[in-house]
């Protein structure tokens, strides 16, 4: 049997190198929740580009398939790739998919027409004005072929016709995929996410207490105490924090931009005020208190309790006399008369 070579690094991910078809690892690797890729000719492991290699998957692989009897080594990259060099990876690879979802779109319609051309060529040589079977006569079994062409070439027309449509659908939503993940409403919450999780790695790091119930009576906190990270954990856990750390100073980038070009308004605690109407979904909301995060409206549904809007939700701002609010250098600035 021939050397396998488990990989991974940051840009192609976990990949498995020195199969054959019949070898006897397909079902090894189905078992251990790796997929065959007919683009690249190879296993991998899914959602494995850009991540930290799942050691544990690549461990129980390599002893799974030794226990097969064959020979296994490792080469594993857990390094990452700067943030700036993902994304540009993944556009480009979204626009090379996009293309080539354009260029199959483009052949089914052209499958699709010639599906119909041939079959309005089929009808074309059916008998003119709807002549019926002559049964017993020559001609009988000449027409009922023609016309048993005809509807199978109708058949085969719908379906490269659904066939077009479906692959023009998957082109078209494709090509807004990159658009979305720029979104701002996407961006504004995606950094949200990873300031989270950097303050959960920071607080793994240096060490964390938390109450877990207190005595009623005694008024006595149950406290746990979680010491600092130390050894192999605190070096993976600063490595981590370094990937976050460059994936915030992006994404803030982003927004920031969108900001400068207008596509997003920074509206906060310190722009809106009780009383002021937030636009969200194409109507307005009485503000009725301003929080950290969010604002509380009363219920979009119309009942008499509040709802919270996320302040990157907010799509328009005006006070209680209908005056627009816009930010300028993050400071609220009402234009007066224009209501």
């Amino acid at each position: 049997m021939s050397v396998l070579t488990i990989t991974h690094t940051p840009a192609d991910g976990t990949l498995i190198d020195g199969t054959a078809k019949g070898d006897g690892t397909g079902a090894v690797l189905k078992a251990q929740r790796w997929r065959w890729s007919r683009n690249i000719g190879f296993w991998y492991v899914p959602q494995s580009r850009d991540r930290a290699p799942k050691l544990a998957q690549i461990r129980a692989t390599a002893t799974a398939l030794r226990v097969a009897g064959f020979t296994v080594e490792l080469d594993i990259d857990a390094s990452y790739r700067t943030t700036s060099e993902v994304e540009a990876d993944k556009i480009a690879r979204q626009a090379d998919r996009v293309a080539a979802l354009d260029a199959k779109a483009d052949r089914r319609a052209g499958d699709a027409e010639t599906a119909w051309n041939a079959e309005r060529a089929a009808y074309r040589a059916l008998p003119e004005g709807g002549e019926p079977i002559k049964i017993g006569h020559h001609s009988e079994r000449r027409h009922r072929n023609a016309i048993e062409k005809a509807w199978n070439k109708f058949g085969k027309a719908v379906e490269a016709e659904r066939e077009a449509t479906a692959a023009r659908g998957r082109a078209d939503a494709a090509s807004t995929t990159t658009d979305a993940r720029y979104g701002p409403i996407t961006v504004a919450r995606r950094i949200e996410r990873l300031v989270a999780d950097m303050a959960k790695l920071e607080r793994s790091r240096d060490g964390y207490t938390r109450t877990l119930f207190t005595n009623q009576q005694t008024g006595q906190k149950q406290v746990e105490t979680h010491g600092a990270a130390t050894g192999a954990y605190r070096e993976q856990l600063l490595v981590e924090i370094d990937h976050l750390a460059d994936e915030i100073t992006y994404w803030k980038a982003v927004r920031e931009q969108q900001i400068a070009d207008g596509k997003v308004t920074p509206y906060s605690r310190d722009v809106v005020v009780k009383g002021d109407h937030v636009r969200h979904g194409g109507s307005w909301y009485e503000v009725v208190r301003v929080n950290a995060k969010s604002v509380s409206v009363m219920s979009r549904v119309g009942g008499d309790w509040t709802d919270r809007l996320a302040y990157n939700a907010i799509r328009g701002l005006r006070t209680s006399k209908s005056e627009p609010v816009t930010v300028v250098d993050g400071q609220r600035v009402v234009e007066s008369g224009a209501a």
